[in-house]
């Protein structure tokens, strides 16, 4: 919760202390104000009061890669003993190598073959374990920060004040629903219930009086694309009135939460800050905006410069 205790600090003071004053911030704030205020004619009730963000690249780093991408990795260079084909067979032998661009040219497949690869056969609880025990010991490759500090307090105190004005907070990310479970309370405060995310399949045994849910190598469901607002669907049930992502892979869940009746809104953060943090869009292999930079404004979307509209980048 070490994370979180500067967000209260903060709100009793300022709403996000961490915006600038610009066009970004007031764009939040007058939605905010706008669907809270009784009577009002933009007023939406307290249960249908959702807001969905995104997970890499909006509330924590997805540069040089994704943070599912360098477990993924460590986990192929601690299991490579037991399989000496991967040395011959893409991506694993991109993986090995460190071959970032060879792995992002095998494309969605390659990354979900990684994933089926590494976080399969063994139970759910093992599995939440080993997740734990990687990100208490993994190191960002250029910061040398652990992962789960290197998020983004802006975000963190937007997260906040929706919540201190009864919004519904979910994540609704590409990432694996398994592995970011059983961290995103202690460091966003958004529970293990309310994240959306890709998910590999699983059964159920009981061997010997011994019930248990064992991971299985193959792909049940990627959220991520058009995925996003099928997962919103079925997980959530509610049409979002705020959604906030960073890539060409949440603008279908922009475009289906703005699209709805009455007040909404949809941001997407530009990662422009090469000095704080990285700059790109439209050529990153990971998260790729593209399509929303060209189309979000015209879709009344509000598109956020790290460079320019936030104080500070990362949480203390």
């Amino acid at each position: 919760m070490f994370l979180l205790a500067p967000l209260a600090a903060g709100a009793a003071t300022a709403t996000l202390p961490s915006w600038n004053d610009d066009a970004a911030r007031r764009s939040i704030v007058d939605f905010v104000e706008a669907v809270t205020t009784a009577g009002g004619p933009d007023f939406v009730a307290p249960a249908e009061r959702v807001a969905v963000f995104d997970n890499d690249g909006t509330l924590w780093g997805e540069q040089p890669m994704y943070v599912q991408l360098a477990f993924a990795l460590d986990r192929v260079r601690e299991m490579a003993p037991q399989h000496p084909e991967w040395s011959t067979t893409e991506p694993f032998k991109s993986a090995l190598a460190g071959d970032f661009a060879g792995i992002a040219a095998s494309g969605d497949k390659g990354l979900l073959e990684l994933v089926a690869a590494t976080h399969a056969g063994m139970t759910s609880d093992a599995f939440t374990q080993i997740v734990s025990n990687w990100l208490a010991t993994a190191r960002h490759p250029k910061t040398g920060k652990p992962y789960t500090s290197m998020v983004y307090q802006p975000m963190l105190e937007l997260i906040n004040y929706l919540k201190n004005n009864g919004f519904q907070v979910y994540i609704v990310s590409g990432g694996g629903i398994e592995f970011m479970r059983p961290w995103t309370e202690r460091i966003y405060g958004i529970p293990p219930e309310n994240v959306v995310g890709s998910s590999i399949k699983s059964k159920f045994e009981d061997t010997e009086g011994a019930p248990r849910i064992i991971r299985l190598p193959d792909i049940n469901f990627i959220d991520d694309g058009a995925g996003k607002p099928i997962g919103i669907y079925q997980h959530i049930g509610r049409r979002p009135i705020a959604a906030f992502g960073n890539s060409d892979g949440d603008f279908q869940m922009l475009e289906w939460t703005t699209s709805g009746p009455g007040r909404s809104l949809g941001l997407l953060v530009h990662h422009d800050d090469a000095a704080r943090e990285y700059a790109y869009d439209r050529q990153s292999h990971f998260g790729r905006l593209d399509r929303g930079l060209a189309e979000g404004p015209q879709r009344g979307w509000t598109i956020v410069s790290m460079k320019d509209d936030w104080k500070q980048i990362y949480a203390p």
